[in-house]
């Protein structure tokens, strides 16, 4: 018997959610997670009993924080709506009333999903859209690892390339070997895709010898054995754990913010190109191309992102990077600012060449390209403003002592021409004493 709980949520700041009662077997009903006594002891009495691994199922925890209770409802109802053949049910710990229960139950990350599977808690990183999650939440009914038992199941494996998958040939599902390889897939499931043949037919064609597993990286055409067959649990973990960044990963939205999260010294290669597109599969033909070439470099991830999965995102894609997303497009993103520099595609003429935009990659790698060079050039029309203003400060201070000495000169001036005018005055007063005399004598 399988018994599913959960609980919900990646939105801000809200009051306790209620939903009614509902049946999720026949003796442990689903209730709203909250502060009052009896869904908490409903929630301890559960999942005490899904850890402690007395039922095997599954349940979605997580902390709630919205005032739009008609959002919530509606993105639960979707939700239980699509799983209606799965003991599955929504629920919401509030982060200030049930701190308690998340201590408890170890989650740190508000507005976060969480999802118990087995003794396994899994994170929810992507899309808040019922049909994401929904479809996230099947992968994760599925056992970890998936058989592959004929050439149908064979040619649908080789068609999955877009994610980090492995495959491995083992004797039976008795085998130890294959159990520790089942161990290991739950540390990485559903995330990383884990495959198994038991089939000798099948394991020839995939070139597998017995107890061995090849590691495939998305979009490459050749797997890499992992050394040191037969392995133990611990050695494929590490092992996953140090090749889990691909050199070409395409954003997925039950991943989104994991991926976007993963960066390499603050910044992402971002490549975007529709793949039903003729000039966006030729672009991402060669970008795989170039990804080949240079799947050994540890510094080079680049994220590829289809337009046709995210329109709702397009236009602030656009007006962020200031792009056009009908044609293909390659740049580096600061992943802080989202300052961003891209290479000059004109979509009327050809695709870029491998070789060019190898090149265009290189130039980025070793920082001849650099979107915080944007910040520079602020920083310079900054000091040139400055310089502007002292240039106008020292122009006014000058014309200012032109005025004054001007004004100085004026004003010596008038006092030599009032000079001149008293000797004049002085003169002719003399003269007229001179005269006065003259007469007095006569």
């Amino acid at each position: 018997m399988r018994a599913v709980w959960a609980a919900a949520s990646r939105w801000q700041k809200c009051e306790l959610l209620s939903f009614p009662t509902t049946p999720v077997t026949a003796s442990l009903p689903l209730d709203i997670v909250g502060s009052s006594s009896a869904p908490l002891v409903l929630l301890e009495t559960l999942l005490s009993m899904l850890l402690s691994c007395r039922l095997r199922g599954l349940s979605i925890v997580g902390f709630s924080f919205t005032s739009r209770f008609r959002k919530c409802k509606a993105l639960a109802a979707q939700v239980l709506d699509d799983l209606d053949d799965e003991d599955i049910g929504f629920g919401l710990v509030d982060e200030k009333k049930d701190s308690a229960v998340a201590k408890k139950l170890g989650l740190d990350e508000v507005e976060s999903i969480y999802i118990f599977a087995d003794n396994e808690i899994i994170e929810y990183d992507g899309e808040l859209a019922a049909d994401t999650l929904v479809e996230f939440i099947y992968d994760v009914i599925e056992d970890p690892v998936e058989i592959i038992d004929n050439e149908r199941e064979l040619k649908g494996f080789y068609n999955m390339d877009e994610v980090i998958k492995l495959v491995g040939y083992f004797k039976s599902e008795r085998s130890a070997h294959f159990i520790e390889y089942d161990d290991a897939a739950e540390e990485f499931h559903p995330f990383v895709k884990f495959f198994a043949t038991f089939d000798p037919k099948i394991a020839k064609k995939l070139k597998l010898k017995l107890n061995e597993v090849d590691f495939y990286e998305p979009f490459m055409e050749e797997p890499v054995t992992i050394p040191g067959k037969p392995y133990i649990e611990s050695e494929l973990v590490e092992y996953i754990e140090q090749h889990d960044r691909p050199t070409l990963r395409k954003l997925e939205p039950h991943s989104m913010y994991e991926i976007w999260e993963d960066d390499i010294d603050g910044e992402h290669i971002v490549a975007f190109a529709e793949e039903d597109d003729p000039d966006g599969f030729e672009f991402l033909e060669i970008l795989k191309e170039v990804a080949r070439e240079n799947t050994d470099n540890p510094n080079l991830s680049i994220i590829w992102i289809d337009p046709d999965n995210f329109p709702l995102l397009v236009p602030y894609w656009e007006k962020t990077f200031g792009i056009d997303l009908r044609s293909p497009q390659i740049g580096v993103v600061d992943v802080e600012d989202a300052d961003s520099v891209w290479m000059e595609m004109d979509d009327q003429d050809d695709m870029p060449t491998a070789d060019e935009l190898e090149q265009w990659i290189e130039d980025v790698l070793s920082g001849k390209i650099d979107p915080d060079d944007d910040d520079d050039d602020d920083d310079d029309d900054d000091d040139d403003d400055d310089d502007d203003d002292d240039d106008d400060d020292d122009d006014d201070d000058d014309d200012d002592d032109d005025d004054d000495d001007d004004d100085d000169d004026d004003d010596d001036d008038d006092d030599d021409d009032d000079d001149d005018d008293d000797d004049d005055d002085d003169d002719d007063d003399d003269d007229d004493d001179d005269d006065d005399d003259d007469d007095d004598d006569e």
